[in-house]
Protein backbone atom coordinates (compact mmCIF):
# COMPACT_ATOMS: atom_id res chain seq x y z
CA UNK A 1 0.00 0.00 0.00
CA UNK A 2 1.51 3.30 -1.09
CA UNK A 3 0.38 6.25 1.00
CA UNK A 4 1.56 9.41 2.70
CA UNK A 5 0.50 11.17 5.92
CA UNK A 6 -2.31 13.70 5.58
CA UNK A 7 -1.69 17.43 5.93
CA UNK A 8 -2.13 17.34 9.73
CA UNK A 9 -1.26 13.65 10.20
CA UNK A 10 -4.51 13.57 12.14
CA UNK A 11 -7.94 12.00 12.04
CA UNK A 12 -9.27 15.45 11.15
CA UNK A 13 -7.63 15.08 7.73
CA UNK A 14 -10.76 13.03 7.03
CA UNK A 15 -13.23 15.59 5.71
CA UNK A 16 -16.09 16.16 8.14
CA UNK A 17 -14.35 14.89 11.30
CA UNK A 18 -13.70 17.23 14.25
CA UNK A 19 -12.10 16.54 17.65
CA UNK A 20 -12.47 18.43 20.93
CA UNK A 21 -11.14 17.99 24.47
CA UNK A 22 -12.18 18.98 27.95
CA UNK A 23 -9.95 18.24 30.91
CA UNK A 24 -9.26 19.10 34.52
CA UNK A 25 -5.60 19.11 35.54
CA UNK A 26 -4.29 20.66 38.74
CA UNK A 27 -0.75 22.02 38.99
CA UNK A 28 0.10 19.55 41.76
CA UNK A 29 -1.21 16.06 41.04
CA UNK A 30 -0.33 12.81 42.77
CA UNK A 31 -1.65 9.29 42.65
CA UNK A 32 -4.67 10.08 44.80
CA UNK A 33 -4.87 13.87 44.97
CA UNK A 34 -5.72 16.66 42.55
CA UNK A 35 -7.62 16.73 39.27
CA UNK A 36 -6.19 14.67 36.40
CA UNK A 37 -8.83 13.47 33.98
CA UNK A 38 -10.69 14.48 30.85
CA UNK A 39 -12.68 13.46 27.83
CA UNK A 40 -12.42 13.72 24.06
CA UNK A 41 -15.27 13.99 21.58
CA UNK A 42 -15.03 13.01 17.92
CA UNK A 43 -17.82 14.89 16.20
CA UNK A 44 -19.14 14.40 12.66
CA UNK A 45 -21.59 17.19 11.71
CA UNK A 46 -24.37 15.70 9.65
CA UNK A 47 -23.67 12.18 10.90
CA UNK A 48 -21.55 9.26 9.74
CA UNK A 49 -22.06 5.57 9.09
CA UNK A 50 -20.33 3.62 11.84
CA UNK A 51 -19.68 0.38 13.67
CA UNK A 52 -17.50 -0.83 16.56
CA UNK A 53 -15.30 -3.74 17.59
CA UNK A 54 -14.73 -4.54 21.29
CA UNK A 55 -11.82 -6.90 22.05
CA UNK A 56 -10.70 -6.31 25.63
CA UNK A 57 -11.94 -8.38 28.56
CA UNK A 58 -13.14 -5.45 30.66
CA UNK A 59 -14.88 -2.87 28.44
CA UNK A 60 -16.78 0.18 29.62
CA UNK A 61 -19.04 1.31 26.79
CA UNK A 62 -22.29 3.02 25.80
CA UNK A 63 -24.52 2.42 22.75
CA UNK A 64 -22.21 -0.17 21.18
CA UNK A 65 -25.06 -2.64 20.53
CA UNK A 66 -26.72 0.04 18.41
CA UNK A 67 -23.72 -0.10 16.03
CA UNK A 68 -24.16 -3.77 15.16
CA UNK A 69 -24.66 -3.80 11.36
CA UNK A 70 -27.75 -6.00 11.88
CA UNK A 71 -29.51 -3.28 13.85
CA UNK A 72 -31.68 -0.42 12.63
CA UNK A 73 -29.81 2.84 13.20
CA UNK A 74 -27.02 3.26 10.66
CA UNK A 75 -25.39 6.53 11.71
CA UNK A 76 -23.89 8.30 14.70
CA UNK A 77 -23.33 12.00 15.43
CA UNK A 78 -20.36 11.84 17.80
CA UNK A 79 -18.18 9.42 19.74
CA UNK A 80 -17.14 9.99 23.34
CA UNK A 81 -13.71 8.81 24.51
CA UNK A 82 -13.36 9.47 28.21
CA UNK A 83 -11.53 8.93 31.44
CA UNK A 84 -13.33 8.23 34.69
CA UNK A 85 -14.11 4.56 34.14
CA UNK A 86 -17.86 3.83 34.04
CA UNK A 87 -18.55 7.15 35.81
CA UNK A 88 -17.13 8.97 32.80
CA UNK A 89 -19.89 7.70 30.54
CA UNK A 90 -22.01 10.48 32.05
CA UNK A 91 -20.09 12.88 29.79
CA UNK A 92 -22.07 11.51 26.83
CA UNK A 93 -25.17 13.23 28.23
CA UNK A 94 -23.44 16.57 27.71
CA UNK A 95 -22.49 15.66 24.15
CA UNK A 96 -26.12 14.80 23.50
CA UNK A 97 -27.27 18.08 25.01
CA UNK A 98 -24.89 20.11 22.84
CA UNK A 99 -25.84 18.11 19.74
CA UNK A 100 -29.57 18.59 20.39
CA UNK A 101 -29.07 22.34 20.72
CA UNK A 102 -27.40 22.31 17.30
CA UNK A 103 -30.13 20.19 15.72
CA UNK A 104 -27.72 17.27 15.29
CA UNK A 105 -29.35 13.85 15.55
CA UNK A 106 -31.98 11.60 14.04
CA UNK A 107 -34.95 13.81 13.05
CA UNK A 108 -38.04 12.38 14.74
CA UNK A 109 -40.76 14.90 13.80
CA UNK A 110 -41.13 16.24 10.23
CA UNK A 111 -43.07 19.20 11.62
CA UNK A 112 -40.45 20.19 14.22
CA UNK A 113 -36.76 20.13 13.24
CA UNK A 114 -35.70 20.62 16.86
CA UNK A 115 -36.96 17.16 17.78
CA UNK A 116 -33.88 15.05 17.22
CA UNK A 117 -32.20 12.16 19.01
CA UNK A 118 -28.38 12.44 18.86
CA UNK A 119 -26.55 9.12 18.63
CA UNK A 120 -23.44 9.30 20.83
CA UNK A 121 -21.69 5.98 21.56
CA UNK A 122 -18.77 6.04 23.95
CA UNK A 123 -15.99 4.11 25.64
CA UNK A 124 -13.94 4.70 28.79
CA UNK A 125 -10.48 4.14 30.15
CA UNK A 126 -9.75 3.40 33.80
CA UNK A 127 -7.73 6.36 35.14
CA UNK A 128 -9.32 6.86 38.57
CA UNK A 129 -6.14 6.30 40.67
CA UNK A 130 -4.35 9.15 38.83
CA UNK A 131 -5.41 12.21 40.82
CA UNK A 132 -8.43 12.26 43.09
CA UNK A 133 -10.66 9.21 42.66
CA UNK A 134 -13.78 11.36 42.97
CA UNK A 135 -12.91 13.77 40.13
CA UNK A 136 -14.08 12.38 36.81
CA UNK A 137 -15.72 13.67 33.62
CA UNK A 138 -19.41 14.54 33.83
CA UNK A 139 -22.01 15.95 31.44
CA UNK A 140 -20.44 19.42 31.52
CA UNK A 141 -17.12 17.93 30.36
CA UNK A 142 -18.86 16.30 27.41
CA UNK A 143 -20.70 19.49 26.50
CA UNK A 144 -17.50 21.57 26.52
CA UNK A 145 -15.55 18.96 24.54
CA UNK A 146 -18.26 18.84 21.86
CA UNK A 147 -18.31 22.64 21.73
CA UNK A 148 -14.52 22.75 21.38
CA UNK A 149 -14.38 20.27 18.49
CA UNK A 150 -12.15 21.51 15.68
CA UNK A 151 -9.70 20.32 13.07
CA UNK A 152 -6.85 21.16 15.48
CA UNK A 153 -6.53 19.51 18.89
CA UNK A 154 -3.84 18.78 21.47
CA UNK A 155 -2.11 15.41 21.72
CA UNK A 156 -0.37 13.60 24.53
CA UNK A 157 -1.53 14.54 28.04
CA UNK A 158 -4.83 16.05 26.91
CA UNK A 159 -8.51 15.20 26.90
CA UNK A 160 -9.16 11.54 27.63
CA UNK A 161 -5.40 10.98 27.66
CA UNK A 162 -4.73 13.14 30.75
CA UNK A 163 -4.79 10.25 33.21
CA UNK A 164 -3.68 7.53 30.80
CA UNK A 165 -0.76 5.24 31.59
CA UNK A 166 0.85 3.03 28.96
CA UNK A 167 2.42 0.19 30.88
CA UNK A 168 5.03 1.78 33.15
CA UNK A 169 5.09 5.03 31.16
CA UNK A 170 2.74 7.98 30.78
CA UNK A 171 0.14 7.27 28.13
CA UNK A 172 -1.98 9.81 26.32
CA UNK A 173 -3.92 10.56 23.17
CA UNK A 174 -2.43 10.44 19.69
CA UNK A 175 -3.51 10.66 16.09
CA UNK A 176 -2.34 9.82 12.57
CA UNK A 177 -3.63 9.73 9.00
CA UNK A 178 -2.75 8.44 5.57
CA UNK A 179 -3.86 9.37 2.05
CA UNK A 180 -3.90 6.37 -0.28
CA UNK A 181 -1.78 6.86 -3.38
CA UNK A 182 -2.98 4.10 -5.70
CA UNK A 183 -5.46 1.30 -6.21
CA UNK A 184 -9.24 1.68 -6.07
CA UNK A 185 -8.92 3.94 -3.02
CA UNK A 186 -6.47 6.43 -4.56
CA UNK A 187 -7.06 9.81 -2.90
CA UNK A 188 -9.02 8.35 0.03
CA UNK A 189 -8.01 9.40 3.56
CA UNK A 190 -7.96 7.16 6.64
CA UNK A 191 -7.24 8.54 10.11
CA UNK A 192 -7.28 7.48 13.74
CA UNK A 193 -7.33 9.02 17.20
CA UNK A 194 -6.32 6.69 20.03
CA UNK A 195 -6.23 6.96 23.83
CA UNK A 196 -3.36 4.70 24.94
CA UNK A 197 -3.88 3.34 28.47
CA UNK A 198 -2.87 -0.34 28.23
CA UNK A 199 -1.60 -2.63 30.97
CA UNK A 200 0.84 -3.93 28.35
CA UNK A 201 4.16 -2.41 27.37
CA UNK A 202 4.48 0.10 24.53
CA UNK A 203 8.30 0.02 24.42
CA UNK A 204 10.71 -2.76 23.45
CA UNK A 205 12.92 -3.29 26.55
CA UNK A 206 15.79 -4.47 24.34
CA UNK A 207 16.08 -1.28 22.29
CA UNK A 208 14.08 1.40 24.08
CA UNK A 209 12.08 2.00 20.88
CA UNK A 210 8.27 1.93 20.85
CA UNK A 211 6.91 -1.38 19.61
CA UNK A 212 4.79 0.62 17.18
CA UNK A 213 7.88 2.02 15.46
CA UNK A 214 8.62 -1.43 14.10
CA UNK A 215 6.58 -1.17 10.92
CA UNK A 216 7.79 2.24 9.75
CA UNK A 217 11.20 2.21 11.44
CA UNK A 218 12.58 4.63 14.06
CA UNK A 219 13.67 7.22 11.49
CA UNK A 220 10.03 7.78 10.51
CA UNK A 221 9.39 9.08 14.05
CA UNK A 222 12.78 10.75 14.52
CA UNK A 223 13.82 8.20 17.14
CA UNK A 224 17.05 6.46 18.07
CA UNK A 225 17.74 3.30 20.07
CA UNK A 226 18.27 3.88 23.78
CA UNK A 227 21.65 3.81 25.45
CA UNK A 228 22.38 0.97 27.90
CA UNK A 229 21.83 3.41 30.78
CA UNK A 230 18.47 4.60 29.39
CA UNK A 231 17.27 1.06 28.79
CA UNK A 232 18.30 0.05 32.29
CA UNK A 233 16.25 2.93 33.71
CA UNK A 234 13.24 1.76 31.68
CA UNK A 235 13.55 -1.85 32.82
CA UNK A 236 13.84 -0.70 36.46
CA UNK A 237 10.43 1.02 36.39
CA UNK A 238 7.73 -0.72 38.43
CA UNK A 239 5.21 -2.72 36.45
CA UNK A 240 1.79 -1.09 36.07
CA UNK A 241 -0.33 -2.57 38.86
CA UNK A 242 -3.82 -1.33 37.96
CA UNK A 243 -6.42 -4.07 37.57
CA UNK A 244 -8.29 -2.12 34.88
CA UNK A 245 -6.75 -0.25 31.94
CA UNK A 246 -7.94 -0.06 28.29
CA UNK A 247 -7.02 1.49 24.93
CA UNK A 248 -9.87 3.11 23.00
CA UNK A 249 -10.21 5.13 19.83
CA UNK A 250 -11.85 5.99 16.54
CA UNK A 251 -10.81 5.18 12.98
CA UNK A 252 -12.40 7.22 10.19
CA UNK A 253 -12.41 7.40 6.41
CA UNK A 254 -13.99 9.69 3.84
CA UNK A 255 -14.72 6.72 1.56
CA UNK A 256 -18.35 5.64 1.50
CA UNK A 257 -18.88 2.42 3.49
CA UNK A 258 -21.94 0.61 4.81
CA UNK A 259 -22.11 -0.52 8.48
CA UNK A 260 -20.71 -3.95 7.61
CA UNK A 261 -17.69 -2.33 5.95
CA UNK A 262 -17.19 -0.12 9.00
CA UNK A 263 -17.34 -3.19 11.23
CA UNK A 264 -14.63 -4.89 9.18
CA UNK A 265 -12.45 -1.77 9.30
CA UNK A 266 -12.87 -1.56 13.09
CA UNK A 267 -11.90 -5.21 13.47
CA UNK A 268 -8.77 -4.87 11.35
CA UNK A 269 -7.78 -1.65 13.09
CA UNK A 270 -7.13 -3.76 16.19
CA UNK A 271 -4.11 -5.17 14.34
CA UNK A 272 -2.53 -1.76 14.94
CA UNK A 273 -3.02 -2.21 18.68
CA UNK A 274 -1.35 -5.62 18.51
CA UNK A 275 1.69 -4.14 16.76
CA UNK A 276 2.15 -1.32 19.27
CA UNK A 277 1.14 -2.90 22.63
CA UNK A 278 2.36 -6.16 24.18
CA UNK A 279 0.26 -7.87 25.41
CA UNK A 280 -2.99 -6.45 24.07
CA UNK A 281 -6.69 -7.42 24.47
CA UNK A 282 -5.97 -8.79 27.93
CA UNK A 283 -8.59 -9.57 30.61
CA UNK A 284 -7.39 -6.33 32.26
CA UNK A 285 -8.15 -4.13 29.20
CA UNK A 286 -11.42 -3.06 27.60
CA UNK A 287 -9.95 -2.31 24.18
CA UNK A 288 -12.63 -0.74 21.97
CA UNK A 289 -12.32 0.80 18.50
CA UNK A 290 -15.07 2.63 16.63
CA UNK A 291 -14.95 2.99 12.85
CA UNK A 292 -16.87 5.57 10.86
CA UNK A 293 -17.35 6.66 7.28
CA UNK A 294 -18.29 10.21 6.39
CA UNK A 295 -19.07 9.19 2.81
CA UNK A 296 -17.56 12.43 1.50
CA UNK A 297 -15.73 10.55 -1.29
CA UNK A 298 -17.55 8.13 -3.58
CA UNK A 299 -15.32 5.44 -5.02
CA UNK A 300 -16.26 3.68 -8.24
CA UNK A 301 -17.07 -0.01 -7.71
CA UNK A 302 -14.67 -2.65 -8.98
CA UNK A 303 -15.84 -5.34 -11.38
CA UNK A 304 -15.86 -8.57 -9.38
CA UNK A 305 -17.81 -11.84 -9.43
CA UNK A 306 -21.35 -11.37 -8.14
CA UNK A 307 -20.53 -13.36 -5.00
CA UNK A 308 -18.30 -10.51 -3.76
CA UNK A 309 -19.25 -6.99 -2.65
CA UNK A 310 -18.37 -4.31 -5.20
CA UNK A 311 -16.23 -2.41 -2.68
CA UNK A 312 -14.17 -5.46 -1.63
CA UNK A 313 -10.80 -4.23 -2.98
CA UNK A 314 -11.40 -0.76 -1.56
CA UNK A 315 -12.26 -2.25 1.82
CA UNK A 316 -9.06 -4.29 1.75
CA UNK A 317 -7.05 -1.09 1.30
CA UNK A 318 -8.97 0.69 4.04
CA UNK A 319 -8.43 -2.16 6.49
CA UNK A 320 -4.68 -2.18 5.82
CA UNK A 321 -4.55 1.59 6.30
CA UNK A 322 -6.63 1.44 9.49
CA UNK A 323 -4.08 -0.81 11.18
CA UNK A 324 -1.25 1.50 10.11
CA UNK A 325 -2.83 4.70 11.44
CA UNK A 326 -3.79 3.05 14.74
CA UNK A 327 -0.21 1.83 15.22
CA UNK A 328 1.19 5.29 14.43
CA UNK A 329 -1.38 7.02 16.65
CA UNK A 330 -0.29 4.95 19.65
CA UNK A 331 3.33 5.94 19.04
CA UNK A 332 2.19 9.57 18.73
CA UNK A 333 0.32 9.30 22.04
CA UNK A 334 3.39 7.95 23.84
CA UNK A 335 5.86 10.40 22.28
CA UNK A 336 3.57 13.41 22.87
CA UNK A 337 2.78 12.58 26.50
CA UNK A 338 4.21 14.61 29.37
CA UNK A 339 4.64 13.42 32.92
CA UNK A 340 2.06 14.01 35.63
CA UNK A 341 1.65 12.48 39.10
CA UNK A 342 5.22 11.19 38.95
CA UNK A 343 4.49 8.90 36.00
CA UNK A 344 7.50 9.19 33.68
CA UNK A 345 6.97 10.09 30.03
CA UNK A 346 8.90 8.41 27.23
CA UNK A 347 11.08 11.44 26.54
CA UNK A 348 11.99 11.70 30.23
CA UNK A 349 13.82 8.40 29.80
CA UNK A 350 14.87 8.79 26.17
CA UNK A 351 15.55 12.49 25.49
CA UNK A 352 15.26 13.61 21.88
Amino acid sequence: MRSSPGARNSITDVAGVLVGHCQAVDAEVTLGTGAATGCTVVRVPGGATASVDVRGGGPGTRETDLLDPANTVRQLNAVLLTGGSAYGLAAADGVMRWSEEQGEGIPMDPADASRVVPIVPGAVIFDLPVGDWGIRPDADFGYRAAEAASTEFARGTAGAGVGARAGALKGGIGSASVVLADGPGAGVTVGAVIVANPVGSVVDPRTGLPWGAGTDGPDFFGLRPGTPQEIAALVALPVKSMVLNTTIGVVATDAALDPAGCRRMAATAHDGLARAIRPVHSPLDGDTLFALSTGAREVAPTALPAAFPADLLLLDQLCTAAAVVVERAIVDAVLSATSIAGIPAYHDLFPR
